[in-house]
């Protein structure tokens, strides 16, 4: 008869081999301090010090391995320089440091003034170091000179502006280190700000009143409880309000009539852009379309009309124009985009209540695809369509309510605009 053997033994030695759970917690954790801990002593080295670190080992094993002097002498001045480059990295830095920027938004072609303000919040001396400033896809580097106790020392830089942008200056970071740069330790001491690179506009006070015009008083077919224009009286229901009750033809009639009224219309402007480059000849040229169609929106802002702006994949916020602009320093050309096709059927499914329709793109958008795209806009909309290119003579032709525009530059607009309107 076959004898069973039990799997107790086995699996009690299975246990024992095991190390508890507390011991491998804790050896977890040692884990993670030691790579931490060997992160941020490693982590100032540099590409070149690491180049410096192999040769040095290779040389100084290679040379022992095989008898030669010259290489473990030469390794080892290498590892030197790198201890020594180590030893000037390491303190610490007590740093109080400002980013300031005499404005967060500037017009393309201004310089951008900004301030670096570094002080020794220590009661010791503190080492030459340098600043680093980031400045878009950039950087700045500055000297910082030994600091005493409570010292301070500023540096004033510009950032020249040539194209519209959202450009992101900072965070300041100092950087200590040896001249030869094996080792780089960089602390940061502030946050990264915004700087706004606005498109250079064009005034279109006065042009842009004939198809930015307010439409008060025109009365629509909608019939309303409350309005301003009045259409005809009907019997009294439950819920009315009571100030709409018209008494003298209660008295008439018998029994309690009220005031109906029709809707009356405001302009509701809607700006569309392309951003498909595509419908763009060069970039410069899309620059202009978006700068007229900022110049549009800005206008009507100011002129307190309500406005819908529609570019890239959304609306722009319209609320002040320095906001619009922050929005269309953002904008980016894309593939994705919507192009000049597609510019009237957006405008109609987003801004449905539109009045004015203004839709904008380039040179190689042909007209057809403008009509086209205009087909989609509401019936009865006052439409623009507006197609830049670059150095032709400026010209607008107008039907009913639809004309169609071409600039050759941003000065043309606001003669284009007048003429638009008046067709």
């Amino acid at each position: 008869m076959p004898v069973r053997r039990s799997a107790a033994p086995a699996k009690a030695a299975s246990s024992a081999a095991r190390p508890p759970r507390a011991l491998r917690r804790a050896g977890r954790a040692v884990g993670r301090v030691l790579r931490r801990v060997l992160g941020r002593a490693l982590g100032p080295v540099s590409g070149l010090g690491w180049a410096v670190l192999t040769t040095a080992v290779v040389l100084a094993l290679g040379g022992r391995h095989l008898g030669w002097v010259e290489p473990v002498v030469l390794g080892t001045a290498l590892g030197g320089s790198l201890v020594a480059a180590a030893l000037l990295a390491v303190g610490r830095s007590t740093y109080a440091v400002d980013l300031e920027m005499s404005d967060h938004r500037v017009v393309v072609g201004e310089r951008a003034v900004g301030r670096i303000v570094v002080r020794n919040t220590s009661r010791r001396r503190l080492l030459p170091a340098h600043v680093e400033l980031p400045v878009g896809r950039g950087a700045a580097d500055f000297p910082l000179p030994s600091l005493g106790p409570h010292g301070e020392h500023d540096e004033v830089f510009a950032i020249p502006t040539t194209r519209r942008a959202v450009v992101v200056v900072g965070p300041v970071r100092s950087v200590r280190g040896d001249p030869l740069g094996l080792v780089r330790r960089r602390v940061r001491w502030t946050d990264p700000v915004e700087l706004y690179v606005h498109p250079r506009l064009v005034s279109l006070t006065g042009a842009a009143s004939g198809v930015l015009r307010d439409l008060e008083g025109q009365a629509t077919r909608v019939v309303s409880d409350s309005d301003l224009s009045f259409h005809a009286l009907r019997d009294y229901v439950a819920g009315d309000d009571r100030r709409h009750i018209h008494w003298r033809s209660t008295a008439r009639q018998g029994k309690l009539m009220v005031r109906q009224f029709e809707d009356t219309r405001r302009t509701h402007t809607a700006v569309a852009l392309s951003l498909d480059p595509a419908d763009y000849a060069d970039a410069d040229e899309l620059e202009v379309a978006i700068a007229a169609a900022a110049s549009l929106t800005a206008q009507a802002i100011r002129d307190e009309r309500e406005v819908t702006f529609l570019a890239g994949d959304g609306v722009l916020r319209t609320d002040t124009p320095a906001r619009m602009l922050d929005d269309v320093s953002a904008l980016e050309p894309s593939t994705a985009a919507r192009s000049g096709v597609d510019l009237g059927s957006w405008v109609s499914r987003e801004v449905p209540d539109v009045t004015v329709a203004i839709l904008v793109t380039g040179s190689t958008c042909d007209p057809g695809t403008l009509r086209a795209s205009a087909v989609h806009v509401p019936v009865g909309v006052r439409t623009l369509l507006l197609a830049v290119e670059l150095g032709v003579e400026a010209e607008v032709a107008t039907h009913e309510r639809l004309s169609l525009a071409r600039i050759g530059a941003l000065v043309d607009m606001p003669r284009i605009v007048r003429r638009a309107a008046v067709g």
